[in-house]
């Protein structure tokens, strides 16, 4: 009898052990997940950012000529 209980607990605390790298793997790929869809928007954002600089800047551009003119 008490090799069965020995048996039950090693057996229930590698279930236990396993579940938590499980877990903890689980944890990793969604915050590896998380970390590439903030990159891509902050890409994103700043491919915006730059693209109404350079159309903010021409648009300035434009109205010295038009005032030199």
């Amino acid at each position: 009898m008490k090799k069965l209980l020995v048996i039950l607990a090693i057996g229930a605390f590698a279930a236990c052990n396993n579940a938590s790298e499980s877990t903890e793997a689980t944890v990793d790929s969604l915050k590896t997940a998380a970390e590439v869809t903030a990159d891509s928007i902050k890409a994103d954002a700043n491919t915006a950012v730059d693209s109404l600089k350079a159309a903010t800047d021409a648009a300035v551009d434009s109205a010295k000529e038009a005032v030199k003119q």
